[in-house]
């Protein structure tokens, strides 16, 4: 397995006493999945993602990837946040050119592979742009970009599109799962959007809160275009919600 989370647990001092954030989670994924972290807020998705990452250690239990035990963050890996994260002063172009500056890449080589992905999020007519000309969803697309301009071996999601407006959250829900098809990156996603998770996940990993958990992990059989009113669509989005509701908290694996 790629990815192997083993019983582990994040606590925090927190205004003078201890918090815990998630608690014995175990959960494997495999390369080249996409798995969405569901739950409410406080449920600890965002601070897992972080710790898989390597930005915040946990406590306890180990986090592996490539049999390799996680200490800190990997140059391998990315990480895509909501706010974009770009440098106002630099274009497009430049912006998503980044990353490729730190490994030594000729400026012409630079300049060829930020304009393929610059084109794979069809920005192609705006890569001379400043940050400040372009719209939310552009500038996620230019984030993206950059991501991938580096040929990350994970990409990290935490929540990306819950700032942007539902007709252009649903167009990049669409170009991501477009992307993360044509381009075969292990990606895992924040959300505590369920139709948002049915959309994208290979695997959706429900959480609940206090302390966070890993309360079912469900599999989602949809294949190629996945369409929002379809029956097999309602019928899982509608199961999430069965299991937000059941009260019991044994972790169990479901296939819809």
């Amino acid at each position: 397995m790629y990815i192997e989370v083993e019983n582990a647990g994040k606590t925090f001092l927190q205004n003078g006493k201890e918090f815990t954030a998630f608690t014995d989670v175990s959960l494997s994924i495999e390369k080249g999945e996409f798995i969405c972290l569901l739950g409410p807020s406080g449920c600890g998705k965002s601070t897992l993602l972080n710790a898989i990452a390597g930005f915040s250690p946990i406590t306890s239990g180990s986090i592996k990837i490539d049999g390799k035990e996680i200490k800190e963050p990997s140059v391998e890996n990315v990480m895509i946040f909501q706010n974009y994260g770009l440098f106002p002063w630099r274009t497009v172009q430049k912006n998503v050119e980044l990353g490729l500056e730190s490994k030594k890449i000729s400026k012409d080589e630079r300049h060829k592979i930020a304009d393929k992905y610059i084109e794979l999020v069809g920005l192609e007519n705006f890569k001379r742009s400043h940050p400040r000309q372009l719209s939310g969803g552009m500038q996620q697309r230019v984030s993206i970009a950059r991501a991938l301009a580096v040929d990350p071996e994970i990409i990290f999601m935490d929540e990306p599109f819950g700032a942007l407006d539902a007709i252009t959250r649903m167009k990049l829900q669409d170009d991501i799962l477009s992307i993360s098809k044509q381009e075969k990156k292990t990606i895992i996603f924040v959300t505590h959007d369920i139709e948002e998770a049915v959309f994208l996940a290979d695997r959706i990993v429900i959480m609940t809160p206090n302390p966070g958990k890993i309360k079912s992990v469900v599999t989602v059989p949809l294949k190629g275009h996945r369409e929002r009113t379809a029956s097999d669509f309602l019928q899982i989005r509608d199961k999430i919600f069965e299991l937000f509701n059941m009260k019991h908290e044994e972790q169990i694996e479901y296939i819809i």
